[in-house]
């Protein structure tokens, strides 16, 4: 078999799976390995720069295909992180800690974050989807200091995620709210914004943040560009009488890169 034709194959067949847990999926954590093994594959293929020519070649051959499977990848591989990142909190809140590739990746990500701009204790640090397992607040506050809030439309998600900061993270400066940013109290005050890279929506939020924003706020926004898009939302074009790119974050061998911008 060719390898381009192996390459959309692969990617088949990892749709079939992801839509096989997303439309199995019942709120238990029954067959979490299987599902951590798939993710550990996915996050190794999109980082896998010999797929990157592949990638490139069947997007310029059939590109209305190609940008739906793309779609439903990101879709449905965003849905089974979620329902993984819960797998995660209910293990450690059952005494199993264990780490699996996908979330060694994210974690090593999330040191330079911020690139030039750093945080420090007088920060504050908000994180737009912050998930069951609340990696990155818990490493921000941990190493900084620094008040970090998350924020994330699925109350299950929230309420896992404050048990696994109790258990990881007791007397650090972490707030987990069940809210939309317009709502989230002291936004004024926030100095440092993280959008998680499977927020679908993350830039009309971005958008709508600059009036609800103070003047010095630095937004660090995670996307995926080429084949890594397969798993993250990608970059997109700003408002520029709002906000001004200032720097990118490549990150080779990682699953998401990042953005930086700052106000206008």
């Amino acid at each position: 078999m060719h390898k381009d034709e192996q390459f959309l194959q692969t990617l088949t067949g990892f749709q079939a799976k992801f839509t096989h847990f997303t439309d199995r999926y019942e709120g238990t954590a029954q067959r979490s390995s299987e599902l951590e093994a798939i993710l550990d594959d996915y996050s190794a293929f999109v980082t896998n720069e010999a797929n990157e020519e592949s990638w490139e070649l069947l997007n310029r051959q059939d590109p209305g295909h190609m940008s739906r499977l793309v779609e439903d990848l990101r879709r449905t591989s965003a849905f089974c992180v979620a329902i993984m990142e819960k797998y995660r909190a209910w293990k450690l809140l059952n005494g199993d800690a264990e780490r699996t590739e996908y979330f060694r990746n994210i974690e090593s990500c999330i040191e330079k974050e911020f690139g030039s701009f750093q945080v420090t204790a007088d920060s504050k640090v908000l994180l737009v989807g912050s998930g069951s397992f609340p990696m990155t607040p818990l490493y921000i506050a941990k190493q900084t200091g620094a008040e970090v809030v998350g924020i994330d439309i699925d109350r299950e998600a929230v309420e896992l995620g404050r048990r696994v900061v109790e258990e990881l993270g007791s007397g650090l400066k972490i707030r987990l709210e069940n809210v939309f940013a317009e709502h989230l109290d002291g936004i004024q005050e926030v100095t440092h914004i993280i959008f998680s890279s499977t927020v679908a929506n993350k830039y009309e939020l971005l958008d709508q943040l600059d009036r609800l924003t103070n003047r010095h706020v630095i937004v660090a926004m995670r996307y995926g560009g080429g084949l890594k898009s397969l798993f993250n939302y990608p970059m997109q074009e700003v408002n520029r009488r709002k906000w001004s790119l200032v720097e990118t974050v490549l990150r080779p061998g990682h699953v998401f890169d990042i953005a930086l911008y700052q106000k206008a």
